[in-house]
């Protein structure tokens, strides 16, 4: 004979994921209590906190739970379109805060500091993406913009799209960056080819490429530290 459902109403007060959120704060709370207070009840035959573990382990965890869909959240037995539309919304703020810049312009210093300005939105993207920071003569990141999304290509990544928006925007030097889908930040032949293309092309206008940063997982690679520029 199975034992009976553990519900939520049966656990001391204490226990439950809102009390404790209060008594200790949200620090001391688990990824699973934190979802159980997002999805706030379970349903007749499951508690919350069942249902919350069940979404936990469909996902594997936060970092593909991150980029779940509506749909896929809703294919999930006991979530409906209002809980998957709530989930949604907190996994978006979550990520729009964590790529938030304060107002005072981010001043870039050194390789770091650029690879650090790009790396948690770029780190985890499915598709390359091209990247120009815009600088005005202190290194403050004046501008910051995508300017194509797919396999490098010196066809693709032409210098006139980045350099006339440089001149738009007044900027003294552009750094680009680049992401590798694979995790891993070594550069290929093709990277060192635009790279090389864009150095020429800043010179002769007068608005120098300051680094080519490729982003990896947590990792980066300069291809100005490697004397590419």
């Amino acid at each position: 004979m199975s034992s009976p459902t553990i519900m939520i109403k049966d656990v001391p007060k204490e226990d439950r994921p809102r009390e404790r959120l209060l008594n200790f704060g949200p620090s001391h709370l688990s990824n699973q209590e934190l979802l159980a207070i997002l999805i706030g009840s379970g349903t007749k035959d499951e508690s919350v906190m069942s249902l919350s573990n069940r979404v936990l382990m469909h996902f594997e965890g936060l970092n593909l739970l991150k980029d779940a869909t509506i749909e896929e959240l809703t294919a999930i037995k006991g979530i409906g379109s209002a809980k998957g539309v709530l989930l949604l919304s907190a996994l978006e703020l979550g990520k729009r805060l964590n790529q938030y810049k304060p107002d005072d312009r981010y001043v870039i210093r050194s390789p770091e500091d650029g690879a650090d300005y790009v790396m948690e939105e770029m780190r985890n993207l499915s598709q390359e993406h091209f990247v120009v920071l815009f600088l005005n003569t202190k290194n403050q990141i004046i501008h910051r913009q995508t300017i194509f999304i797919g396999s490098l290509n010196a066809s693709i990544v032409h210098p006139r799209e980045i350099y006339r928006e440089a001149v738009k925007r007044s900027a003294a030097s552009i750094i680009c960056a680049h992401n590798h889908p694979s995790g891993d930040p070594s550069p290929s032949q093709e990277d060192i080819h635009v790279t090389r293309r864009l150095v020429e092309s800043g010179k002769m206008i007068g608005i120098e490429l300051l680094d080519h940063l490729v982003i990896g997982d947590r990792k980066f690679i300069s291809l100005k530290e490697k004397g590419y520029l």
